[in-house]
């Protein structure tokens, strides 16, 4: 440990006396074999939004009504949307998808195998409040999404730790916004970074407690499984089981050149039950209400590299997932009998152009969506999501190995079961720095 923490200052230090030339990851080799490194990115984007949240001009047709009206305007009630409700114009200085990064690594070999312990620390730059301005820096605080070990050799890998889940992982890894803004979601200058597409496209894998095993990464195929920390399902708040998510991917060339496809499927099962011991009898007298219930997901997608051109195409599909955070909120109906888990479905379509070696140009659309059980047939008050919306432009400009300048254009749209719905627009730009 005392090893360790003279690395970590040491490699602080040097990178404070070299920032102004680094360029890629610092690594420190030790006499041992083992050796440490330091890596990370730092962003910064301007974000100007204008919404449209009235029922004079959003769209909801001749006759329309809110559940709220006051005087001509309302604002559609929508459960479950991801769009910032809000009229008129609003700017913000934030982080964008992802946040800045400090990750420290320290990897070694000991006989036949290899030792990666990783932490990751993920800080934005806006300080907190619902509106962005508030004196706080609870915005800014850190972030610790990482914290894992791996075990690895001829064999395979085992992870063990915090990090990233396999269910929707690769949905957001080829996912162009996350070197820009995408949808902001909720309040345009809350703290945390931006949702990119989450709730439009996919479903946030979110950094998890697990245990994963990985086969090698030198086949064209592979293929993890972990178990996970289970998460509690809206409604439902006994979790016997842990929850269990698998992913297999395929790599493989197109011809004799840089052209390439990569395949993959994901997969998660997670079992919730209203009481301790999951029985119909405890907290229901009718056996037809669910008191223990099973979220399952699907999902996968194809991305093809082929000379300049980069297309993407990946979806999923769930029942009790939700549409934008897993399990909570809208994955179930409200029946004080017993709920009901949703179904809900999303996808995803991306082109990406490489104009010429420092400029590439990205444009893509994604949509989520949900679904209503009988129970919310019978309530019809309408204000169930029905869709998140997501259309995205954008210009990257690789001004030097390190430095990206981003220019980017969003369109975010949802609507109720009401069909009601609201629109928000915005203009960014902001500068990315990896090393």
């Amino acid at each position: 440990m005392k090893r360790f923490a003279v690395l970590g200052l040491t490699a602080l230090l040097v990178l404070a006396s070299t920032a102004r030339t680094a360029r890629a990851q610092l690594t420190m080799q030790m006499t041992n074999g083992w050796n440490f490194t330091f890596a990370g990115n730092v962003n910064a984007f301007y974000v100007e939004q204008w919404g449209n949240a009235n029922a004079d001009g959003n769209g909801l047709g001749p006759g329309a009504a809110c559940p709220t009206v006051v005087a001509t305007h309302c604002t559609p009630v929508i459960v479950g949307g991801a769009v910032v409700q809000a009229q008129g114009t609003n700017a913000d200085v934030r982080t964008g998808l992802l946040p800045a990064t400090v990750a420290f690594d320290a990897k070694g070999k000991e006989g036949d195998v290899l030792i990666d312990v990783h932490f990751g620390f993920y800080p934005e730059i806006q300080n907190g409040g619902s509106l962005g301005n508030a004196h706080d820096q609870f915005g800014a605080q850190i972030d610790m999404r990482q914290v894992y070990l791996t075990v690895a050799g001829n064999w395979g890998q085992i992870l063990a730790g915090r990090e990233i889940g396999l269910f929707n992982r690769q949905n957001i890894l080829t996912d162009a916004t996350l070197f820009g803004i995408g949808a902001t979601g909720g309040n345009l200058g809350a703290g945390g970074t931006t949702l990119g597409r989450i709730g439009f496209g996919y479903i946030y894998p979110n950094f998890n407690a697990q245990i994963t095993y990985s086969t090698p990464a030198t086949s064209p195929v592979q293929w993890s499984i972990g178990v996970f920390q289970p998460s509690q399902i809206a409604g439902f708040a006994y979790t016997p089981l842990p929850r269990v998510e698998t992913e297999a991917t395929y790599t493989g060339k197109l011809g004799q050149g840089t052209d390439k496809i990569l395949l993959w499927v994901n997969g998660e099962w997670q079992q919730a039950q209203l009481n301790p011991t999951g029985s119909d009898t405890i907290t229901s007298p009718n056996p037809g209400y669910n008191q223990k219930v099973d979220a399952l997901g699907a999902g996968g997608g194809i991305k093809l590299d082929v000379s300049r051109l980069s297309v993407v195409g990946s979806g999923y599909f769930g029942h009790g997932i939700g549409t934008t955070l897993q399990f909570g909120g809208i994955a179930a109906d409200g029946n004080p009998l017993g709920p009901q888990l949703r179904p809900s479905y999303g996808y995803i379509g991306q082109v990406s152009l490489k104009i010429d070696p420092k400029w590439t140009a990205v444009a893509s659309y994604g949509e989520s969506f949900v679904s209503g059980t009988a129970f919310d047939e019978t309530v019809g008050d309408g204000t169930l999501l029905k869709y998140n919306a997501l259309g995205v432009g954008s210009l990257v400009f690789q001004a030097t190995k390190s430095l990206k300048w981003v220019v980017e254009y969003d369109y975010t749209e949802d609507a109720n079961q009401a069909h009601q719905k609201q629109v928000a627009n915005q203009i960014a730009t902001g500068l990315m720095v990896f090393f």
